[in-house]
């Protein structure tokens, strides 16, 4: 039988979900534990994959168990994994759908903090910035959505059958003291770095080095930039994953001293 497993994680010790040899990646310890509980080789597919240090405040992946289990699943697997993975919910499924390709639509916010602060480290991207230009910030994400080709935000696009992206919403918002940022995007897809390259490049807006017209050039044109600078890992979070059949409201405790906080006082631009 398949098996939806609605799961968060907090990626800073981890290179990426894709399993891989040699290295700490998400996909392999959760089939590591599972295959340990369930005494059975147990192979999982996600529905995406993330890059390394970054996070996933809702995320799901798929897997076939052929004989059912008689005891508390969820417990025994949040026993057994490490504090940085939680497993919420177990949903089983009527026939084969698909974690990766029947989700129609995936959500991202980004985080950043532009003072220190020990208590948001690896779970907001610090930099240390003043005076950003929040207004020509807002301009450039509101584009975003006009553009079905983002070619020119990826870092490898070739690897890729077509570069097209179907983004339904991206803005911006900001705490009341201005020094915490939140970017939010939602498509049906995302090329490899995509959000990290586009909030690489609002944030050389917002500090006066590129034209709002500069950085929709390369969406009408598909050129992608002389320097390609993606913004760093750790304040990016896969936070939503819609299915045709499957919408559960993310567990938002994963993240919550910073959605949280968004949600109760920062004013959308």
């Amino acid at each position: 039988m398949r098996y939806f497993v609605h799961i968060g994680y907090n990626g800073l010790k981890y290179n990426g979900w894709q399993k891989q040899p040699g290295v700490m990646n998400v996909q392999g310890v959760l089939e590591q534990a599972l295959t340990q509980v369930l005494k059975t080789p147990i192979f999982i597919n996600g529905c995406g994959r993330t890059d390394a240090r970054v996070h996933a405040s809702q995320f799901f992946f798929h897997m076939d168990v052929e004989q059912p289990w008689d005891f508390d699943l969820i417990f025994r697997m949040n026993k057994v994994l490490p504090a940085n993975i939680a497993i919420f919910d177990i949903i089983p499924m009527e026939g084969m759908q698909h974690a990766r390709f029947d989700a129609v639509q995936r959500s991202y916010d980004y985080f950043i903090h532009t003072y220190k602060n020990p208590f948001l480290n690896g779970l907001s991207s610090f930099y240390l910035l003043d005076k950003l230009d929040f207004d020509k910030m807002k301009q450039a994400a509101a584009i975003l959505p006009n553009y079905k080709d983002y070619r020119a935000f990826c870092t490898s696009p070739d690897k890729y059958e077509h570069t097209l992206c179907y983004v339904k919403s991206a803005s911006l918002s900001v705490d009341e003291n201005g020094d915490h940022l939140r970017f939010q995007i939602s498509s049906n897809r995302f090329l490899s770095k995509m959000i990290r390259i586009i909030m690489g490049q609002l944030l050389k807006i917002g500090k006066g080095v590129l034209s709002v017209e500069e950085f929709e050039s390369y969406l009408i044109n598909n050129k992608t930039p002389e320097l390609i600078t993606p913004a760093h890992p750790e304040g990016l979070y896969l936070s939503k994953v819609t299915y045709p059949y499957l919408n559960l409201p993310p567990r938002q405790q994963f993240s919550s001293i910073l959605q949280i906080q968004a949600d109760l006082s920062w004013q959308r631009l």
